[in-house]
């Protein structure tokens, strides 16, 4: 089975995009060695993608890939987008994050929302983007203890649940990163056979 480096150590994220992909085995930054944070310092979602899986395959060499997503709230001008991880502050708190984006969207009628995430895979030395779009809104509270980030308040579109309500079968199906990760599936199952 071919190994591909996965720049990530969030152990939810490694489990739901492992669970979408068959031949290929997914390696951690921890397992290959690199403990530091990867700077994530571009000023869109591309970027950081792009730079993650960049700076994987500068000190490594090998097939890797890396991806980033953000939350963007129409009535927010599209923030938290690139920062959403760190909406709240460094800390990267998820509880923080969402009381935060409640709070800003207190009194506002237009909750219209998406989630983005971008994939960079640098396969063979080439890179290649693979996006994943899905549309929703905001709820007014968090409803359900499944998913992370901010699935406690996300509705998609045709749903009448957030994610973190939904199965991960359910979710990985209809999600940003799902959309994403069957496109660099279907990418890799040509590239393997």
């Amino acid at each position: 089975m071919r190994k591909v480096v996965f720049a990530t150590n969030n152990a939810n994220k490694l489990r739901e995009v492992q669970q979408m992909i068959d031949g290929v085995e997914l390696v951690t930054l921890a397992q290959c060695g690199i403990t530091e944070d990867i700077p994530e310092t571009a000023s869109t979602i591309e970027g950081n993608s792009s730079l993650k899986s960049h700076y994987v395959y500068d000190r490594l060499s090998v097939d890797c890939f890396a991806d980033d997503t953000g939350l963007e709230v129409d009535a927010l001008g599209g923030a938290p987008g690139v920062h959403s991880a760190r909406y709240a502050g460094k800390a990267k708190c998820n509880e923080d994050n969402i009381a935060l984006l409640l709070a800003n969207l207190e009194g506002q009628s237009n909750r219209r929302a998406r989630f983005r995430t971008v994939i960079s895979l640098i396969w063979n030395g080439c890179e290649h983007l693979f996006e994943g779009v899905v549309d929703g809104v905001i709820t007014e509270s968090r409803h359900g203890d499944g998913g992370f980030g901010y699935d406690p308040v996300f509705m998609p579109e045709g749903y009448d649940v957030t994610f973190a309500q939904m199965d991960a079968k359910t979710k990985n199906a209809i999600s940003h990163r799902g959309r994403a990760v069957e496109k660099l599936v279907a990418f890799l199952r040509q590239q393997i056979g």
